[in-house]
């Protein structure tokens, strides 16, 4: 249904203009007492699907990935679409409007999206409201959300840790785990900060901070599709150096290989299934080089069960969805739970 109907329907729109019409619809729907419905029709329920991962209990392997829900708007009406963890943001300290539009263009031929939105967020204090009304069951959370940060456009990046550690501290509180991005290719000159220098700082300022909490909590780097295996190499050091707790590979990439729709040399990131392949491969390098000695979630071009047993064959543990979710719909997360289930 959703392939044959509804997708087409928005598809019709503008991308960011239905993305927005989207969130509404399921606000309105869960105000109508629809929440169960949808669990009842997407969320599989099953101990086999649990995983324990730097201390955290997922109930399912299969995430939301950043940028979906920037300003944690909607992360209780996605849980219910099956969801083992909601990934918020990318965030900042201050607020911030993007780049101008548009800036997000579908290439329904290579099924992908090219985006240059520029970390459009609220900032960091607005989405801290949101997630207090994520109450604790126990000393868990009813939804298992992950924090990604980033610094504003405005910062230089001499000056990129000051925002890093805003972002951090005014959620700790609030967010099961952090993802830094430094990889994001639509902030002007933000994957410098990969660099391994640049980088080891910044994490081991975080980590410092980190620890001197009452309880820490688990920060993960979230690397570009486009390093070389010489810079994977660097990060898999700098994980072992700063002793941060994993790795999200991948973020959307800025090459164009391959693609056959009108808009494919829109400038941005471009996620969706040209991206699948590169992903896996940097899981399984980084997953091979390391000794598998970190956890990593695999992102990057899922459309299918079978793209998510591949990336968790080469050395994910857990997945995340963006662009797939856009294109298969709600179906795609009970697929892939239930294909993890068949292979258990």
């Amino acid at each position: 249904m959703y392939k044959t109907i509804i997708r087409p329907i928005f598809f019709s729109f503008d991308p960011e203009k239905i993305h927005h019409f989207t969130f509404s619809l399921l606000q309105f729907c869960h105000k109508l007492g629809l929440g169960g419905l949808f669990r009842s029709i997407y969320k599989v329920e099953d101990k086999k699907l649990e995983r324990e991962l730097f201390g955290l209990k997922f109930p399912n392997p299969v995430g939301l990935a950043a940028g979906f829900d920037k300003d944690a708007k909607l992360y209780k009406e996605l849980s219910n679409l099956g969801f083992g963890f909601i990934e918020i943001g990318t965030v900042t300290p201050k607020p911030q409007a993007g780049n101008e539009k548009p800036r997000l263009f579908r290439l329904k031929e290579d099924s992908a999206v090219i985006n240059r939105m520029g970390f459009n967020n609220g900032g960091v204090a607005e989405a801290v409201e949101r997630l207090k009304q994520n109450p604790k069951l126990g000393d868990k959370r009813r939804v298992l959300i992950g924090g990604n940060i980033g610094k504003n456009k405005v910062t230089p990046n001499e000056e990129a840790v000051n925002d890093y550690i805003i972002c951090f501290d005014s959620l700790f509180n609030y967010v099961d785990y952090f993802v830094v991005n430094v990889s994001s290719p639509n902030t002007p000159n933000l994957r410098a900060l990969q660099e391994k220098k640049p980088l080891t700082d910044l994490l081991k300022t975080l980590q410092d901070r980190n620890n001197k909490k009452e309880k820490r909590k688990p920060i993960l780097l979230k690397i570009a599709p486009d390093l070389t295996d010489e810079q994977l190499t660097d990060i898999i050091d700098i994980v072992n150096t700063t002793k941060i707790d994993g790795v999200i590979a991948t973020n959307t990439t800025i090459s164009r290989d391959g693609l056959t729709s009108a808009n494919k040399n829109e400038m941005g990131g471009l996620s969706g299934k040209p991206l699948n392949t590169r992903a896996t491969e940097v899981i399984r390098y980084l997953s091979e080089k390391s000794n598998k000695s970190f956890p990593i979630i695999g992102v990057g071009g899922i459309h299918s069960a079978e793209d998510a047993l591949e990336k968790l064959e080469a050395g994910a543990s857990l997945v995340q969805l963006y662009t797939g979710f856009i294109y298969e719909g709600p179906g795609l997360i009970k697929r892939i739970n239930k294909a993890i289930l068949k292979r258990t």
